[in-house]
Formats: structure tokens, C-alpha cells, sequence
């Protein structure tokens, strides 16, 4: 059912708020090791830190940043009203780090062989944002 267009079936997009300390943070140069004890409920800190754990080759360590920041922004995007469905659209910024951790996650989840963990995280990304992976992959390469 549509009205003007607009899939009434589907949940509105989700989009976090804004985290202009952090985000400040990191322009000035400020470690995700550091702002993480700062803004522990930040995904994006989290994601950043799996990141550059996965890159090193720290897996499991990674996976648990990774974990966190899944968790983290399962907590914030819940506060805003999303219900385990719906878009999170990777465009809004701050959905970012959600998605990211997301990534991470799964990639991690591959490394150490949790294809089930793999396979459901992967669909919650495409569900979230279906440009999610490619935007993130573009953004690490």
C-alpha cells in the first residue's frame, strides 16, 4: 500500500544523532583508544578501533570493538525508535558508525570462520543500507 509514492509498509528511516564531540575529537587528531573511555556509547569509536585492530591483524581483538559497537549502536538506535527493522540509511552520517561496526564485525566473524554469525550480519547490513558494504569498502580502500 502507497500513498503519494511512499511505501506505508516499510518503517521510516532511523537516523541517529549527531556526535559532534566525537566527531571534533577526531578531526583534532584524538585516538579512538583514548575517546573511547570519553564516549563509550559512540559506535563509531568502536568501529574505528575494529577497524584498525582488523587491519593490523588483531582479529579477535577486532571482533570484540567490533562487538561493542554493534551492541552500542543496537542500544541507540532502539532510544530513536527503530525496532529491528527498517532503513539506517548509510547517507546520514551519524549512522555511520553503526554500519561500520557492523562491517567490521562480520569481517571478523569470517576470520575466525562464524559463517552463521557472517551470513546474519550481512543481511542486517544490506537490510540497514543495501549500499552499505560497498560505501564502507570505498571508504577503507
Amino acid at each position: 500500500m502507497s500513498i503519494l509514492g511512499k511505501n506505508l509498509m516499510e518503517p521510516e528511516p532511523t537516523l541517529l544523532p549527531p556526535e559532534p564531540e566525537v566527531v571534533e575529537s577526531l578531526a583534532t587528531g584524538e585516538e579512538p583508544v583514548d575517546l573511547a573511555a570519553k564516549h563509550p556509547t559512540s559506535s563509531l569509536v568502536w568501529a574505528l578501533l575494529a577497524e584498525e585492530a582488523l587491519d593490523a591483524g588483531y582479529t579477535v581483538e577486532g571482533y570484540a570493538y567490533a562487538r561493542v559497537g554493534y551492541h552500542r549502536g543496537l542500544d541507540t538506535l532502539r532510544a530513536n525508535g527503530w525496532r529491528g527493522q527498517g532503513p539506517v540509511p548509510w547517507e546520514h552520517e551519524p549512522n555511520r558508525g553503526f554500519l561500520r561496526s557492523l562491517a567490521a564485525l562480520g569481517q571478523a566473524a569470517a576470520a575466525i570462520g562464524e559463517l552463521g554469525e557472517v551470513e546474519r550480519i550481512g543481511n542486517l547490513l544490506h537490510d540497514c543500507d543495501a549500499t552499505a558494504a560497498e560505501q564502507i569498502s570505498m571508504l577503507r580502500s
